[in-house]
């Protein structure tokens, strides 16, 4: 194991893989900038390597315009300068996750809207398959005009090899290995596994979210959404649940109960079950509902799980779960596992009734069609 995923492992709580990464690929290539304009001119990023001064930032807050909801915070900022002109380069960096919220037109839009700047690029690079073409558009459209590059973490990965005669150059190669960010455009032997049981694993999945657990579900929070909808979840959110919203404006305020982390990005770690409940940063009760949530950690805090309860913008949750390994030692595994979301149903109705002076309205509709911002929905 390499050094960072043991630097890693030491985090409590759930894991930042993505902006440790950043951190780490931040840090290398301030110290070998040489690499970094090798990397931008092998993908005509930039055309020349005139540059006196080279500024690499991380984690960089940049006020949001009129149009936007929120600020914004870059994962990388590289800012290039021949002395007498300066190009700026947002990287965004995505390893498991997608991009949620509209973050690249922000950032698009951020690029555009920066004062004397000769050439503004925008990065978008990741791990998986996530097509941006739209935004390709949208940022040549802008005036001035952004170019969009999208990249592949794999790529960065074959370039990096090249050059890899240092100890800590070696140590990132590792650690993208580790976190499958070295694989290329081939099938691997998982793909192929994955291939030919996904079908067994689905209906698997859905046997235990049928029939007594949603109709249980509906009966305690007033709605289900489940079918297609569900399995978007599994494609942008990591997740495979039976979900309802709990405000008008839909996302906002919602819970759901089934599958989380189907995706990890170790593949030595297991999915999780049980149930959640969500509030948006966005939604007007955000504070009346973490305060509840907050009493709810405090006074069972070995039964439920805060994610960002503190942190903004963010999603906030607050879960119920446990471990798919807690279950893999049961005779009959499905009917375990259908106990248990019967199980956490029934603790998530006792809390609403105990910690929540305000009713939720579930939507009180079958679906099979996804929202169209299920991307930015998510904690996970």
């Amino acid at each position: 194991m390499s050094l960072f995923s043991n630097l890693l492992n030491l985090h409590s709580g759930s894991k930042p893989l993505e902006d440790f990464f950043t951190e780490i690929v931040a840090y290398f290539l301030s110290l070998n900038k040489e690499i970094l304009i090798d990397w931008l001119k092998h993908h005509s990023i930039i055309s020349d390597d005139n540059y006196s001064s080279i500024k690499i930032s991380t984690q960089q807050k940049h006020k949001g315009l009129e149009s936007h909801t929120e600020d914004s915070r870059l994962d990388i900022v590289v800012e290039l300068s021949n002395g007498l002109s300066t190009d700026v380069i947002f990287v965004e960096s995505k390893i498991g996750a997608k991009d949620g919220n509209n973050a690249l037109r922000k950032y698009a839009e951020l690029l555009s809207n920066l004062p004397n700047i000769r050439h503004r690029i925008l990065i978008y690079i990741t791990r998986d398959y996530d097509p941006k073409e739209e935004i390709k558009t949208l940022a040549f459209q802008l005036e001035p005009k952004v170019s969009f590059y999208q990249l592949r973490w794999h790529q960065f990965y074959t370039r990096l090899r090249q050059h890899a005669t240092d100890i800590l150059a070696q140590e990132i190669l590792t650690f993208m290995r580790e976190n499958e960010m070295s694989h290329t455009n081939q099938f691997s032997s998982v793909d192929l596994l994955t291939m030919v049981n996904y079908n067994k694993t689905l209906n698997l999945m859905e046997s235990t979210l049928n029939e007594e657990v949603q109709q249980e579900f509906k009966l305690a929070f007033g709605g289900v959404i489940n079918g297609a909808a569900s399995r978007t979840q599994w494609k942008w959110d990591e997740r495979y649940i039976i979900y309802t919203h709990l405000s008008p404006l839909k996302w906002d305020f919602c819970c759901g109960v089934g599958y989380f982390g189907l995706n990890p990005s170790n593949l030595t770690d297991y999915p999780y079950l049980g149930i959640f409940l969500q509030v948006s940063h966005r939604f007007a009760q955000r504070p009346k509902i973490i305060e509840s949530m907050q009493k709810v950690i405090n006074d069972k805090p070995n039964i439920w799980t805060p994610v960002n309860l503190t942190i903004l913008p963010a999603w906030s949750a607050i879960f119920y779960q446990k471990s798919l390994q807690e279950f893999l030692s049961e005779k009959d595994q499905l009917s375990a596992i259908k106990l248990f979301f019967q199980e956490s149903i029934k603790e998530l109705k006792t809390v609403q009734e105990q910690y929540f002076n305000f009713p939720w309205k579930g939507v009180s509709i079958e679906a099979d069609k996804e929202d169209l911002d299920t991307s930015s929905s998510s904690v996970t």
